[in-house]
């Protein structure tokens, strides 16, 4: 998807498409639109090759292009390609990939 946008991230950054949440409660409550924040999940589109240290190693990633990930509530930057929103974020800012 990463080359569908013509973008590439950088060393240790991580593009990554959010996920929609839930439209109502665990309860069966629905959840207006304007109620509603926004997810702390995504998945990710396209990632750097690694992080260089200080004498010139890269480091390689631990997350992949298509692992699913939870973030922090601000984390990233939000870019938009073609209509759709994304976020450009470093790896250290992912709390977790969900199994």
């Amino acid at each position: 998807m990463a080359k569908e946008l013509g973008v590439r991230p950088l060393h240790d950054r991580i593009l990554v498409k959010r996920t929609a949440e839930e439209d109502k409660t665990a309860g069966g409550l629905f959840i207006p639109d304007s109620a509603k924040e926004k997810p702390q999940r995504g998945e990710i589109v396209a990632a750097g090759k690694g992080r260089i240290t200080e004498d010139g190693k890269v480091l390689p990633l631990e997350v992949k292009v298509g692992d699913k990930i939870l973030f922090s509530k601000y984390a990233g930057t939000e870019i938009k390609f073609d209509g759709s929103e994304f976020l450009m974020m470093r790896e250290e800012d992912v709390l977790g990939i969900v199994q």
